[in-house]
């Protein structure tokens, strides 16, 4: 089994370093390597994570605050985005503000 990650997943990955570089290196770098060990643990175990809200993937808490959503093929597990717990997934559709009737 082959892991690959999107670019949001990296972008995300990337954006969560630098935020906690900021105020905590050590920190920064340990919560890098968690994501590192633990998107292992699904080339062995692809099927580890829960059912996703988003229909067609999976989700697998890493740590308290994040999770991988990820889905898998015949020979892959692509990580999709790594989330805050805190953020809504999947996002709200935003709505368009109603367009005043003409007269």
């Amino acid at each position: 089994m082959k892991l690959t990650w999107s670019p949001w997943a990296i972008a995300d990955r990337e954006s969560i370093f630098d935020f906690i570089l900021d105020d905590n290196p050590a920190a920064a770098i340990e919560l890098d390597e968690l994501f590192e060990q633990k998107s292992t643990v699904l080339i062995e175990h692809p099927d580890a994570g829960r059912a996703g809200r988003v229909e067609g993937t999976r989700e697998f808490v890493v740590h308290r605050h994040y999770v991988f959503v990820y889905d898998v093929d015949a020979d892959r597990v692509r990580i999709l985005r790594v989330l805050h717990t805190s953020l809504q997934w999947p996002p709200s559709k935003k709505r368009r503000p109603a367009r005043a009737k003409k007269k």
